[in-house]
């Protein structure tokens, strides 16, 4: 055993300690400010929400995993000894890395002197932060769950976590499929000045790339196609609004932001566009990649899951204003269609600007047109929600959000829904402080306007940093409120949007106390709404509280019933709950015993889908096991 050999520790304290020093490290002189400050404030959180994780582990298994060199030999490891050495190494690389920047930003030397060696310096360190969070969500993704006996609560805890850092992987734009990333490389930089490849992250190096580099042969393969490509559409005369006379910065103008540049051409955008993977480019460059029989990504190389350019138009302001502060013309208000033709959008803006100009009209019935027409617009596209955005409508239609005109209230909290679903609007939304009033609206809203409410919170709620606002909003009880006793779609909407908020721990014992399991217990006996009241309650069945209040309201009979009539997947979901609420808990596994649970229970093992498989088997363990006491 691997705690016996000899000065072992226990590993999972080990762990904690690591995890304790990456926060420590995070406030070393002060803390971390500058360039790297979002980079380690989003690192050093996900990496606390990881101490549940371990102590379960420590409190569960007891068990020591021998030293935690994490060169240890795997021919004296145990089981586990993988995946822990893998955390192991990144989290020291994480503390390692939190320092390093600290230090790089106290120490940041002033230009002109080491400007390049600085922004040498800085490419590297982003790099490794790129290196960390890639080796942190593979390490997580090891963890044997079933050898520890992990509760529910935290396995979600945890896959939340990894659903964060692979966002964050993915905002780097770092691809790492394919490869193989060894601890080398969390220790120490992977970037050697005029020898490597920052293809997915700053394309611009792409044209400085020395022959002799030896990359692997996806990387060629990249390095090959966009270099093809370049070669071949710099022979041709491309201008993206027909103006070849337009001044570029010279070697003395400002330097231009790295997000005004295409990956592809290495130029400031004129007309840039969005790809399915997130990624903005120069839509005729993006175009001419497409046309030429590419379906991937450029800079991420992920396969392109439609292939829809969509015009980024905030981007486009930004550029526009920052030509005009480095006096440069400006592109003109013109995008190039896919046909190679253009379309003028100066009336669509034009429109926009002057409909959002009349929802802060004095006359009820002008703000009652307008909000009525912005409404209809955001519906349609996705370009009519950036323009919108854009235009500053969003503020002003929160502010409507209280209007004490049916109609207009109405109106605006559809808007705002249908902008909601253009992803970077989320943010502006919740930075307006749209979420009170539209819990107000939920609650004293006509019907129609209370099921929009519902399902803007859970659009809003789709980014995990929202669960907690809204959560803390008062919004569950309000939603619980229309669980009970809304229309048909008012309930589904307030299901969706409570399943999505109870992902967060912290909202589960909100949810139990504003009675949302009366309302579950209710919904069981309603066939059109079995499946979101068995989903909502397999959430919450890990919370202690939660665990308690189902086992009180009489929810087993009711559960052993659903396994015995109910459809494949309420027989999966009702498996799950009863195993949730009777593993480590000899007095309901005796009750189902009685209930006559076995038996509907084998049938689930021979015949039931793969996830009722797993859960029906691991209860008639328990089960077994109760009795041989």
């Amino acid at each position: 055993m691997a705690g016996a050999v000899a000065g072992g520790v226990d590993r999972t304290s080990e762990l904690l300690q690591l995890l304790n020093d990456v926060v420590g490290a995070s406030k070393f002189g002060g803390g971390v400010t500058g360039m790297f400050k979002k980079d380690c404030s989003d690192l050093v959180r996900r990496i606390a929400l990881l101490t549940h994780l371990f102590e379960e582990i420590r409190v569960l298994k007891g068990r020591e995993f021998g030293p935690l060199d994490a060169s240890t030999s795997s021919t004296n490891s145990g089981p586990m000894e993988s995946w822990v050495s893998d955390l192991v190494v990144a989290l020291q690389a994480a503390k390692r890395l939190v320092l390093l920047a600290a230090n790089f930003t106290s120490n940041f030397a002033p230009p002109p002197v080491s400007a390049n060696h600085n922004d040498e310096a800085s490419k590297k360190i982003s790099f490794q932060f790129q290196c960390v969070t890639w080796k942190l969500e593979k390490a997580l993704g090891d963890i044997p769950y079933d050898q520890f006996d992990i509760s529910e609560e935290v396995e979600e805890q945890v896959e939340l976590v990894r659903a964060q850092l692979r966002r964050a992987i993915e905002r780097y734009g770092f691809s790492m499929k394919g490869r193989t990333m060894s601890s080398d490389c969390l220790s120490q930089s992977l970037v050697e000045s005029g020898k490597w490849v920052y293809v997915e992250n700053n394309a611009k190096t792409i044209g400085n790339i020395p022959r002799s580099f030896s990359a692997d042969s996806t990387d060629e393969m990249v390095i090959r196609n966009i270099e093809a490509f370049r070669a071949a559409d710099s022979a041709d005369d491309i201008h993206v609004d027909d103006h070849d006379d337009i001044k570029k910065p010279d070697a003395n103008s400002s330097a231009i932001p790295d997000d005004f540049i295409c990956p592809i051409s290495l130029e400031l955008m004129r007309d840039p566009v969005i790809v399915a993977t997130g990624q903005t480019y120069e839509r005729s460059y993006i175009q001419r990649w497409v046309d030429c029989g590419n379906t991937t990504c450029p800079k991420t190389q992920q396969k392109l899951l439609n292939l829809t350019l969509t015009p980024n138009y905030v981007l486009r302001s930004l550029i526009a204003q920052w030509c005009i502060n480095n006096n440069i013309e400006q592109p003109t208000g013109k995008i190039k269609k896919s046909d190679g033709s253009f379309r003028d959008i100066t009336g669509d803006i034009a429109t926009i600007q002057a409909l959002v100009r009349k929802l802060s009209s004095r006359s009820i019935a002008e703000r009652r047109a307008a909000v009525a027409e912005i409404r209809s617009l955001s519906k349609r596209n996705t370009d009519n929600r950036i323009l919108i955005a854009e235009a500053g409508a969003i503020p002003v239609l929160v502010n409507l959000l209280t209007s004490e005109d049916g109609l207009t209230q109405e109106n605006a909290v559809t808007s705002v829904l249908n902008l909601s679903i253009y992803d970077n609007n989320k943010g502006l939304i919740m930075l307006a402080g749209a979420v009170p009033s539209i819990v107000q609206v939920l609650r004293a809203g006509s019907m129609e306007t209370k099921e929009n409410a519902a399902a803007t919170l859970f659009s809003l709620s789709l980014a995990d940093e929202n669960k907690i606002i809204i959560g803390a909003s008062g919004a569950i009880p309000a939603l619980v409120e229309l669980l009970q006793n809304g229309s048909t779609r008012g309930k589904k909407d307030a299901s969706t949007a409570l399943f999505n908020l109870c992902i967060y721990q912290g909202n589960k014992g909100r949810a139990i106390r504003a009675g949302i399991v009366t309302a579950l217990l209710k919904m069981l006996t309603d066939s059109s709404m079995v499946d979101e009241a068995l989903t909502i309650m397999s959430v919450l069945a890990n919370h202690q509280e939660a665990k308690v209040a189902i086992v009180k309201a009489g929810t087993i009979p009711v559960l052993i019933d659903l396994l015995r009539r109910g459809l494949p997947r309420s027989k999966e979901n009702a498996a799950a709950i009863l195993l949730a609420l009777c593993k480590r808990d000899k007095e309901s596994l005796a009750c189902i015993s009685r209930l006559g649970a076995v038996i509907p229970l084998t049938e689930l093992v021979r015949s039931g889908t793969a996830r009722a498989k797993r859960k029906a088997t691991s209860l008639l363990e328990h089960l077994q096991k109760v009795q041989q006491l």
